[in-house]
């Protein structure tokens, strides 16, 4: 069965604002708990800054995907940007990549899951208690998944309406703390040092190719794609901002050693003891719906390169009463535990980027593509104005925080995307699809 053809059958039913909703629940999960320290051990005050240069980085980005979100109307996201714009080839390897980035996040969101709980609960603060409780929590999100989507998808609501809140309650409370000498830039950062924080950055803002897989159920792509994509990044961006400007503002200096729950200690010095009980507990629970959320969603990619051949067969297999991928749901699981207990959340978040930043260019580029094919899904796509300034300086942005990456970390990309293209190598000569 075709893409459009099996995209037929799906009801169109995701307006604007459902779609913001689901761009701001994928894209806020637990790093945002965690890199307020990081990002302030390198660019200090100037963090909150360079929160809305990333910002303005990821506006020339989501443009280009807001265009081509408004062209394809197939379920996939920058996969089906990709493979309508480029082929079946290229279509692949983005796909592939878009698994690759959101496993990788997965392990990360993971590691501030564990580091948030033994903050909570110190008795679960060892390595080994860790990686227990990461194997716990994946056994029942998995176990969930397994049982029916049904189930996985009001978990994920249910956890969802506790994410925003302890958020919102630090920004405004935390206002009445900050000190403006803690905000002073004394020491600006060089070129080398804003790009190395820029990619970490891009992390917290992730969170949109995924959101936008759903594309064959959007009930106006050309309409609502552009405008759920504003709203959300308007959104995001103010949110983390915020929290960045109050966290500095109120720690100063101390805001970069405070690694685990820089967020919670925040809201403890601003607001006391409660307040840090609640912003872990928010942490906590943030960390959970993204583990659901994810758990729900990642493995019907696994699913899908088994159904299309690429894996396995097993992979395309359901279960006999649940008809959900139990196999795939299970390797996922798996191999994020493995990621999250032998990794660093700053590595699994550079390398989740890494593969993000790829996947934007390539959307990008698919974005002029589309548009010199004059692809349409129906109605009048959304044009991105001045597009050869758009679409370049989208391309120089990102490879401009791509220079930060170091030669290990390109190493490790470059054999996960040889094994890709060794798999897609296999199915061509099994099935004679075309590279190009």
């Amino acid at each position: 069965m075709s893409q459009r053809s099996a995209d037929s059958s799906l009801v169109r039913s995701i307006g604007a604002l459902a779609l913001a909703a689901s761009i701001i629940n994928i894209t806020i999960g637990g790093g945002i708990f965690k890199l307020p320290a990081d990002v302030a051990q390198d660019l200090g005050a100037t963090a909150p800054i360079a929160y809305l240069l990333c910002a303005i980085a990821m506006g020339l980005i989501v443009l280009c995907m807001a265009e081509a979100g408004s062209r394809v109307a197939l379920t996939g996201g920058p996969y089906a940007y990709v493979e309508v714009a480029f082929g079946p080839f290229a279509g692949f390897l983005a796909g592939f990549l878009l698994w690759m980035l959101l496993t990788f996040a997965m392990a990360a969101v993971a590691t501030v899951l564990v580091a948030n709980l033994g903050v909570l609960v110190p008795a679960l603060s060892s390595h080994v208690a860790g990686v227990i409780v990461l194997a716990v929590v994946y056994t029942v999100f998995a176990t969930i998944n397994i049982r029916g989507v049904e189930r996985g998808s009001r978990v994920n609501t249910a956890l969802t309406i506790a994410k925003i809140l302890p958020l919102v309650i630090l920004i405004v409370g935390g206002l009445f703390a900050v000190k403006g000498e803690n905000l002073a830039v004394t020491n600006p950062p060089d070129l080398a040092t804003l790009a190395r924080s820029s990619i970490l950055l891009i992390f917290v803002f992730a969170g949109i190719e995924a959101a936008l897989v759903p594309g064959g159920e959007v009930r106006n792509p050309a309409r609502d794609v552009p405008r759920a994509i504003a709203i959300a990044m308007i959104a995001i961006t103010l949110l983390y901002a915020g929290l960045q400007f109050v966290a500095q503002g109120v720690m100063g200096p101390a805001l970069a050693g405070a690694k685990a729950a820089p967020l919670a200690d925040t809201a403890g010095l601003a607001m006391g003891p409660w307040a840090k009980q609640l912003l872990l507990m928010g942490a906590v629970v943030s960390t959970l719906g993204h583990v659901g959320a994810m758990t729900l969603a990642v493995p019907r990619t696994l699913f899908a390169l088994g159904r299309d051949g690429f894996l396995p067969a097993a992979f395309a297999k359901t279960h006999p009463v649940h008809r959900t991928p139990a196999f795939a749901i299970l390797v996922q699981c798996g191999i994020v535990l493995v990621l999250a207990a032998t990794s660093t959340f700053e590595r699994l978040a550079i390398l989740a980027n890494l593969s993000t930043l790829v996947l934007y260019a390539g959307c990008c580029l698919a974005t002029w593509q589309l548009r010199r094919k004059d692809v349409r899904a129906g109605g009048t796509p959304f044009k991105v104005p001045a597009p050869a300034v758009v679409v370049v300086l989208a391309c120089v942005v990102i490879a401009w925080m791509l220079t930060s990456v170091t030669r290990d970390e390109w190493a490790a990309f470059g054999i996960a995307l040889g094994v890709a293209i060794g798999i897609f190598a296999l199915r061509k000569r099994r099935s004679g699809l075309q590279l190009l």
